[in-house]
């Protein structure tokens, strides 16, 4: 396949150079010459107009900051400009509703459309080991899994238009509620005298499993290899963490769902986020 890649950031980069690998032409754009460079150097052909990226493609994929910049991008530059018959793709975490909004005036346009956001971080998006969450209609899907499987070890069809961006979002909290509660049960056991090494071995193969304790364990020099052991470096960075968070406390009002714990995570990462918002999001330890 031909795929238009609009957004080579830290994450798009990365899985613009995996489509590459699967086998697929890839024409890329950003608005950085330091991505396109090293999108150069990854086998795609760079573009410096969006519009263009997307002539002759059979696929478009693309990865943004918010939603206001997709919809500005699928509007201005890839419904209308791709040719109609082409799939098309949003990796981007954004709001459920401008998702759906988005979706709607492609499918009315002609295109098969999904909200295809992903979790795993940098380490993932570079190995093609991501994990995506989609949300569209079934023909969509099965047109888009071909281009996602390049880039990504799972691909869950979640649902409906939206249904991709509901799925992130509320892993997102939930991830940094157990990260959170993971890091006070950490430093409280330190505290109590308690080595955290044993304390790790101890939790992690009893019923405080969990994914930020196991897998990406928050204290340096305990439990696996993670960002902390990086001086909280690299990983997933806390200020993506507060805007997926901020993205839930929406979603969830619009829907009056009661989330105390995740409005009181989103709190805490808005005061750690003040002047921490490079590190990775496991370092909110450091407000323990």
């Amino acid at each position: 396949m031909k795929i238009a890649f609009i957004g080579l950031g830290n994450m798009g980069g990365g899985m613009a150079a995996n489509v590459v690998k699967a086998g697929h032409e890839v024409n890329a754009f950003d608005l950085s010459d330091e991505a396109l460079a090293t999108a150069r150097d990854n086998g795609c052909a760079t573009f410096t107009d969006a519009a263009e990226a997307v002539q002759g493609v059979d696929g478009v994929v693309t990865m943004l900051p918010n939603g206001g910049i997709v919809k500005s991008v699928y509007e201005g530059s890839v419904i209308g400009k791709a040719p109609e018959g082409a799939v098309l793709l949003d990796c981007s975490t954004i709001d459920v509703a401008t998702a759906k909004e988005v979706i709607a005036k492609a499918e009315a346009a002609g295109y098969d459309m999904v909200d295809a956001p992903v979790s795993g971080g940098i380490a993932a998006a570079n190995g093609g080991t991501l994990t995506f969450m989609v949300g569209g209609t079934d023909k969509a899907f099965k047109r888009a899994e071909e281009v996602l499987n390049a880039m990504g070890k799972a691909v869950i069809h979640a649902g409906d238009a939206g249904a991709g961006q509901t799925a992130k979002i509320c892993n997102n909290m939930l991830l940094a509620i157990t990260m959170i509660g993971t890091t006070e049960a950490m430093k409280m056991a330190e505290k109590l005298g308690l080595d955290p090494q044993k304390f790790y071995e101890i939790s992690s193969q009893s019923s405080g499993y969990c994914w930020p304790l196991n897998a990406y364990t928050p204290m340096p020099g305990v439990g696996v290899e993670s960002p902390a052991d990086n001086d909280y470096k690299g990983g997933f960075a806390t200020a993506l963490m507060l805007k997926d968070l901020r993205l839930a406390m929406e979603a969830a009002g619009s829907v009056d769902a009661k989330t105390a714990l995740g409005k009181h995570a989103t709190e805490i990462y808005e005061a750690f986020a003040e002047e921490n918002g490079g590190l990775d999001f496991s370092a909110v330890i450091k407000t323990l």
